[in-house]
């Protein structure tokens, strides 16, 4: 039986132990006594406390996330009565003026560099695939005119334009068919997606520059015709009620012209009977009725 080890502790240690802990003691009852004595300051602090816990609990989500996080996501980690947006509004204030800056992209949160410090991170040698001059006339198109069909896009531009443009664009996952026009031949309509807004830094699609922007910007002539104008840019999820929804197959069939076949169906029936009948309302005579 191996004995059991002993260790020594001297004088000294047992009474620096001891006045550690007294210091500790006299430090809790000092903060009862303030709290007692000033119970308003005692609730700020409280609330400063838990204030700061959400914030860091809400740091380290965004920190650990490769995508950015909207509402939803961020809310799993706070209470179910805590204003999500208003707690984000704080710590992008917290982080404004840092290297890591919190943006809100595409509604959702995320934490990027600083623009004036992305020159640290850019790597000597960058494989970029340019757009080309009708690629990126034809973005901008459908970004502020969406949703618009080809022969749409082509009006405005004034040519046509090739299938492997609007490819090019689907490829980048920019732009997305959205549906099909309610007009003869059904043509396909396009409109943005989130990776669009994501790549642009922008929040919403009305966040593109107007008119004054790009003149400021020197993209638009000074000289503009007179009248011309821009249209504000709107991205809406929902199909507009001129279009109709896509199908696996391309195709769509709406319960309006289900019913319509339908009804021409029974016209054509109910003809094919009235032509079994004279004017006459007689019937007409058949093998049957000689017998």
């Amino acid at each position: 039986m191996v004995p059991p080890r002993l260790t020594l502790v001297s004088d000294s240690q047992y009474d620096s132990d001891e006045f550690d802990g007294d210091e500790a003691a006299e430090a809790r009852e000092a903060a009862i006594q303030r709290a007692l004595s000033d119970p308003e300051a005692a609730v700020d602090h409280l609330s400063q406390s838990v204030l700061r816990e959400k914030l860091r609990r809400l740091e380290a989500m965004l920190f650990a996330s490769s995508e950015p996080l909207d509402a939803k996501a961020l809310r799993r980690c706070l209470e179910e009565d805590d204003d999500v947006n208003l707690l984000m509004a704080e710590l992008e204030e917290q982080y404004k003026d840092r290297g890591v800056t919190l943006v809100r992209v595409a509604g959702r949160w995320q934490f990027r560099t600083a623009d004036d410090l992305s020159f640290l991170l850019e790597r000597q040698q960058k494989e970029e695939r340019k757009l080309s001059k009708a690629a990126l006339e034809t973005l901008a198109i459908i970004a502020y005119h969406q949703p618009v069909t080809r022969a749409e896009i082509e009006e405005i531009r004034g040519v046509s334009t090739s299938p492997g443009t609007l490819d090019v664009l689907m490829e980048t996952n920019w732009i997305r068919p959205r549906g099909r026009r309610r007009a003869p031949g059904r043509p396909l309509t396009y409109g943005t997606t989130e990776s669009f807004l994501v790549h642009f830094g922008l929040d919403a699609i009305k966040d593109l520059p107007g008119l004054a922007d790009l003149k400021a910007a020197g993209l638009l002539d000074a000289n503009l015709p007179p009248g011309f104008t821009m249209p504000a840019p709107t991205d809406v999820a929902a199909l507009m009620p001129d279009e109709l929804p896509l199908t696996d197959d391309g195709d769509e069939e709406t319960q309006e012209e289900l019913e319509l076949e339908s009804g021409e169906d029974e016209g054509a029936e109910d003809e094919h009977q009235t032509d079994a009948v004279e004017p006459s309302g007689e019937r007409t005579p058949s093998e049957n009725d000689g017998e």
